[in-house]
This record gives structure tokens, C-alpha cells and sequence, in this order.
């Protein structure tokens, strides 16, 4: 299996975030003629007995592949019960997986917490993306092209090497859905302008220096993917409120997180962890 055959992971629980994070993923699966493997972790701390957990988890899959065959009945899902911790199921799986998918929140999810600890542990450790589907944004219940929301996929980016990953997933992604923009997006600050060397008191010739930074750091990737359409937006302000605020209106955003996590929250910098709870919107989040 090459690089481009492997499989977008929907994982599903039963809650309604997993079951609209199946629908997502089945969505950009077909887009992205890649298969479709639905995961459903027997929990180890479950106290049912095994041959009970077996027979739930084969009517929970089996219900998620007619779902998942009603939006898309030439994709064909696979099923797949391990029992296991969920991320760690997760994370392990998605050493063979283009993206993993999972709701923001599954059952027994505390409603006041805005994002499950499996959801952030997985996004915190796997080496492929990992798409988080948050309630609130553009839906994918409907295709945005179909439903008039919007399709603009958005990107956050650092003004360094380490957003080459997060722009490569983020062109690829724009490239499959017709008419959708890529809004490259990078907040800046008078202090972070200072840190990367650049003028500390000059607003004006500080925005300039952050334009010209974006310019050359999103340089070439239009020759790659000429169908996209691009829009660079070097904003005055937090990079995560930049963010979340961009969040609201966007198909989907895409931000960036070291590699090399090894516990819950370890992969995610301040900006990463803070747009994940609290975007309004599905969020993929790229080890760079």
C-alpha cells in the first residue's frame, strides 16, 4: 500500500460528535479516493463481558458502514474493533493512515469540557493528521458547495520552516474541494515581530516585514497547486484568536504541532492547544 492509498480512519462511539466526525470523513475520503476504515475501541475498562462487547461493537459498526454507505455507496468502508485505550488504538493505527478522525467530545464526555482527552491525546501524539470535528462550524452534513456554506479551507502558519507540513496538508485539501480558497493565515505581534529579529517600534514597517515573511514562505506552493486559490493574511493580533476567529467561517482549519509527543498535551504549543478548544469549526491538526 503506497503513501496515497492510505486509509482516512472515522473513529465512532455512538455519540452524535463521532457520528458527525464519520460524516466527515467519509466526505473527504471520497474526495480524496482514499479508503475508509471505521474504528470502534472496545474499551478496556468496560466491564462487560467479551462476547458482549463483541456484539455492540459489530451493531455499532454496522450501523456507521450503512451511514457512511448512504452519503457515499461506492467508497466501502472497513470496520475494525480493537480492544484497547482509545487513543492509544488511535494513535498506533494512524502509523498507517493518511488522517484519523474523531469527534471533539464522545460518550460520558463532561458537556462543559469543550474537547475529550482522547480527542486531545490522539491529535497531542499521532504521526499522521488528526482531523477534530467541533460542533458549531460549517457542517459536513451537507457539502458547502451544495449547502452555500462556506469552503475556504484555513491555514495557520509560523513564520518558519515548520508550517511546510501544515501547508502541504492544507493545498492538498483545498485542491479536492472545487471553488474552495486557502486563506493562509499568520498573527503578528509587535513582540513576536522582536523576537524574530524585525523592527520593535515601527507598527507599520513590522506589518510589511510580516507580509513579505508570508510571501516567501508560501512561495512555490501556487505553482504546485495552480487550481487553489490563495489569500495571505498577515493579522495584527494573537495568533490564536486570529485563529479561532477565522475558525467560524472556514470548512475546515488547519494548524500545525511538533512531532514527538509522548503524553497528553505534549505535541501542542499554547496557540495549537487553545485553537483546538475553542475553534467553531473541524480542525486538523498536522505533526510538523
Amino acid at each position: 500500500m503506497t503513501t496515497h492509498d492510505l486509509p482516512v480512519i472515522a473513529a465512532v462511539d455512538g455519540s452524535t460528535h463521532s457520528w458527525q466526525a464519520l460524516d466527515w470523513a467519509t466526505h473527504e475520503a471520497e474526495r480524496r479516493r482514499l479508503p475508509l476504515l471505521i474504528v470502534h475501541v472496545r474499551p478496556l475498562t468496560r466491564t462487560a463481558d467479551e462476547e458482549t462487547q463483541l456484539r455492540e461493537a459489530d451493531e455499532l459498526l454496522a450501523e456507521a458502514v450503512r451511514r457512511s454507505e448512504a452519503l457515499a455507496p461506492a467508497l466501502n468502508p472497513s470496520t475494525l474493533a480493537p480492544l484497547d485505550f482509545p487513543a492509544a488504538a488511535l494513535v498506533s493505527l494512524g502509523r498507517d493512515a493518511s488522517m484519523v478522525v474523531v469527534g471533539s467530545r464522545g460518550l460520558g464526555g463532561f458537556r462543559s469540557l469543550l474537547i475529550g482527552s482522547n480527542s486531545l491525546a490522539t491529535a497531542s501524539m499521532a504521526s499522521c493528521p488528526v482531523v477534530v470535528v467541533q460542533d458549531g462550524g460549517p457542517g459536513e452534513d451537507d457539502r458547502p458547495e451544495e449547502a452555500g456554506a462556506s469552503s475556504d479551507i484555513v491555514a495557520g502558519v509560523a513564520a518558519d520552516e515548520s508550517s511546510e507540513a501544515v501547508l502541504e496538508f492544507a493545498f492538498a485539501t483545498a485542491a479536492t474541494r472545487p471553488g474552495a480558497r486557502l486563506r493562509i493565515v499568520h498573527g503578528w505581534t509587535m513582540f513576536s515581530s522582536m523576537l524574530a529579529g524585525g523592527p520593535v517600534f515601527d507598527r507599520e514597517t513590522a506589518a510589511d516585514s510580516a507580509r513579505r515573511g508570508l510571501a516567501e514562505l508560501t512561495s512555490g506552493w501556487q505553482e504546485r497547486y495552480p487550481q487553489v486559490e490563495v489569500v495571505r493574511e498577515p493579522v495584527n493580533g494573537s495568533a490564536s484568536r486570529t485563529l479561532v476567529t477565522a475558525s467560524a467561517t472556514a470548512a475546515l482549519t488547519v494548524i500545525g504541532r511538533r512531532r514527538g509527543g509522548e503524553s497528553l498535551g505534549l505535541g501542542l504549543s499554547p496557540v495549537a492547544q487553545t485553537t483546538l478548544t475553542h475553534a467553531l469549526g473541524p480542525v486538523a491538526v498536522v505533526p510538523c
